[in-house]
């Protein structure tokens, strides 16, 4: 967790997410990059704009993006004011989704927020963002202002591939925390692993890492999955939540798997996902 990467969609206010990417950075004495996206008139056009509506068009992005670039000396101030002490400032010329994948190739994690005001703020566009960024992501709720590192830690656990590497790529979070618990939803493993012998033992896994762990056996849910996970992470004293993001691509576009899509839609503590 030595270098981060915060999403901003609006360079006025600062989002919850990059203090608490700030914040985490600074825990790790890490590096925070803040990263906001202007894509150009050619990525937007459709063939039946006229040039001069382009070129209205490319003015007011290249504005945009002035105003970003711009905007830089008020993130790290605004970061180092959370008390990260390594920061930089990147504005892309790309679709969100292309700028956050190509920024992500050398970052650790992606700090997003869920938001109910803003379009790449929606259940539905971080959704995307976790299944196309191509590294761990932590989704963080609307106004959230607890610790970044947390104190306790649930691993949302089914067996499946998904949930193995969420829980591989936080370790570096699980060994700081205080109290993990394994939410076991009683799932059977991944068809990738059945045959396996011996089965790939979750809490033994983590034990070997030094990280002691208590399991909590989950009944099977009455209203949603993502209710479920997210009392059950409360009842564990957890600050956040690790899960497998699931999905699966439609005519090239991700459709979120119902588990992933509950639980973005009720956050309300910093969930650790990875696909």
């Amino acid at each position: 967790m030595h270098d981060l990467l915060a999403y901003c969609e609006s360079c006025e206010d600062w989002p919850a997410s990059a203090a608490y990417a700030a914040r985490l950075a600074a825990a790790f004495d890490g590096h925070v990059t803040g990263i906001h996206a202007c894509p150009v008139p050619s990525l937007m056009s459709s063939p039946y704009d006229t040039p001069d509506l382009m070129a209205d068009l490319l003015n007011v992005t290249r504005q945009l993006e002035e105003d970003a670039v711009a905007s830089g000396p008020s993130f790290e101030a605004f970061a180092r004011a959370c008390g990260a002490t390594r920061v930089a400032w990147q504005v892309a010329e790309e679709e969100v989704p292309r700028a956050l994948n190509l920024a992500g190739s050398w970052h650790d994690a992606l700090v997003v927020g869920r938001t109910l005001q803003t379009p790449w703020g929606s259940a539905s566009a971080v959704g995307g963002m976790v299944l196309g960024a191509g590294l761990p992501c932590i989704v963080v709720p609307e106004g959230h202002v607890g610790e970044s590192l947390p104190d306790g830690m649930a691993i949302a656990w089914n067996g499946s591939l998904e949930a193995i590497r969420a829980t591989h790529a936080a370790l570096p979070l699980l060994r700081r925390a205080r109290r993990v618990t394994i939410l076991d939803g009683g799932q059977p493993l991944s068809a990738s692993l059945e045959d396996w012998k011996p089965p790939f033992g979750l809490a033994g896994y983590l034990a070997r890492r030094g990280i002691h762990s208590e399991t909590m056996f989950l009944s099977k849910p009455g209203d949603s999955v993502g209710t479920l996970l997210l009392h059950a992470a409360k009842q564990a004293g957890a600050d956040m939540l690790v899960m497998g993001a699931y999905g699966h691509t439609r005519f090239s576009e991700w459709v979120l798997g119902g588990a992933t899509r509950d639980v973005l839609e009720r956050i309300d503590m910093p969930v650790f996902m990875r696909h």
